[in-house]
């Protein structure tokens, strides 16, 4: 395991998330955004705002600081406040990655906790999966609203960026 491969691998998460964003959160109508589908997080809003939490609350935990306000979708009915606050999350992370060494991915994080036992690489790639998962879902909810949506496949992210 090397750092090198945890900072491309979320290159990969940040790049499908502004994908998904640029492609078709940004054409939604306002009534899409919000409605409540019953499948998963709920909303397509709710289902980004879990993404961008989740995120916010493993990165801000790895970097000892207290993270964003970000668990509550109700303060997010704008799309650009939301997407503000997520590249503001994408910083941190990017931030924090920036500084990862390769010996950081042995040590364990947290001290205590249920997550005192987790390995650094693990949460990496949980985070990451996460992200995929949610995706994934996220993906799903578009589909049925009509949206053309694209694969989030890992290799097609590979084969455009040889």
């Amino acid at each position: 395991m090397n750092a090198n491969a945890f900072r491309h691998f979320y290159e990969y998460h940040f790049s499908e998330n502004r994908k998904i964003w640029d492609t078709c959160i940004a054409s939604l109508s306002q009534e899409q955004f919000l409605i409540d589908t019953g499948y998963s997080s709920g909303s397509v809003r709710n289902q980004l705002v879990h993404i961008m939490s989740a995120d916010n609350a493993w990165f801000s935990g790895l970097s000892g600081v207290d993270g964003l306000n970000t668990d509550n979708p109700d303060a997010f009915t704008d799309r650009n406040v939301l997407r503000s606050h997520w590249d503001t999350v994408e910083k941190n992370m990017r931030d924090y990655l920036a500084k990862l060494q390769d010996d950081m991915l042995l040590e364990k994080p947290f001290s205590e906790g249920e997550d005192k036992d987790l390995i650094l690489w693990q949460v990496l790639l949980h985070v990451a999966n996460h992200g995929t998962d949610h995706r994934a879902q996220l993906l799903r909810l578009l589909n049925d609203m009509g949206v053309k949506t694209e694969s989030q496949d890992y290799i097609f992210y590979i084969y455009e960026h040889m």
